[in-house]
């Protein structure tokens, strides 16, 4: 599948990203900035907090009680219901085409 992150600046990052990896994994293999992953998607650090495109919300998933506490804690902004945590957002055909906003730091 295909996924594009619009970072803070401006710019874009696109990159293929096969099935059963999370966005979080691909962000960072792709050095997507912003996108830190320091727990390794273990849903203990928030550091991969993204803003899903509205088309694709619903597309993403249900969000879990554990990813909604920790989205609370989030270091930028929380917006409902676009946040998520790019480590719970994993690629299949489903989502190809997937457009994630990275925070601003």
């Amino acid at each position: 599948m295909h996924v594009t992150w619009k970072l803070p600046d401006g710019s874009d990052i696109s990159a293929d990203v096969a099935d059963g990896i999370n966005m979080m994994e691909a962000a960072v293999a792709h050095n997507v900035p912003g996108v830190l992953g320091d727990c390794g998607g273990n849903l203990s650090c928030a550091t991969c907090h993204v803003y899903v495109a509205a088309d694709w919300v619903e597309k993403t998933g249900d969000i879990g009680d554990f990813e909604e506490a920790m989205l609370d804690v989030t270091e930028a902004e929380r917006r409902r219901p676009a946040s998520r945590l790019s480590c719970q957002i994993v690629a299949r055909a489903a989502l190809d085409g997937l457009v994630l906003e990275v925070p601003k730091p």
